[in-house]
C-alpha cells in the first residue's frame, strides 16, 4: 500500500516528461473546434417539427417519434404533461393517440391501473424531430426497403 503513492507520483512525472500540452486540439466531433481543456458553447437548439403527422418507423419495435413541439412540457416526478392528452382517460377527448397498453404493464407483464413507473418518463424513448442536416452521412435502409430490394433481385435472377 505504501508504494501506491510513489507509483502515482512516478506516473504523473511521466506525463510531465512527455510535455503533453493540456490545450491540445480536441478531435472534431458533433461539436467541432476547441481544445481538450476548453469548452465551447453548445450550438443553438433548432425548432422542433410541429406537423402532427405520424412518421413511418424504421424497425418493428422503434418507439414512435413525437410529431409536435414539447419544449416546455413538464415531464418529471411531479407531473407528466404528455399524459394530459395521451393517457387512456384523456385520449378520446383530445383525439391524441393513446399510449401503448405496454406502458400500463410492470416488468413481469402484469397489467396496472396507471402508467408503469418505468414508462412514465416519455422522453427516455420518444423524441421530437427537427428538420436539420444529418450530423453524419448514413445509408440506412428500412427493413421494408431491404426486403423490396431482395424481391427485385430474386425476380431479376429468375429471368
Amino acid at each position: 500500500m505504501r508504494s501506491l503513492p510513489l507509483l502515482l507520483v512516478f506516473l504523473a512525472s511521466l506525463v510531465q516528461a512527455a510535455d503533453y500540452p493540456l490545450d491540445a486540439p480536441a478531435p472534431d466531433g458533433r461539436r467541432p473546434g476547441g481544445t481538450i481543456s476548453q469548452e465551447l458553447p453548445a450550438p443553438p437548439l433548432g425548432n422542433d417539427e410541429n406537423k402532427d403527422i405520424k412518421r413511418e418507423r424504421n424497425y418493428p419495435e422503434q418507439p414512435p417519434t413525437i410529431p409536435h413541439a414539447i419544449r416546455d412540457y413538464q415531464v418529471d416526478k411531479n407531473g407528466n404533461k404528455c399524459l394530459s392528452c395521451h393517457s387512456r382517460s384523456n385520449s378520446a377527448k383530445t383525439q391524441a393517440p393513446m399510449i401503448s397498453i405496454t406502458h400500463y404493464m410492470d416488468r413481469d407483464g402484469q397489467t396496472l391501473a396507471a402508467v408503469s413507473p418505468r414508462r412514465y418518463f416519455c422522453t427516455q424513448c420518444h423524441v421530437p424531430q427537427q428538420d436539420v442536416k444529418p450530423l453524419v452521412e448514413n445509408d440506412f435502409r428500412t427493413i421494408d426497403k431491404l426486403l423490396q430490394d431482395e424481391v427485385q433481385r430474386a425476380g431479376q435472377s429468375h429471368q
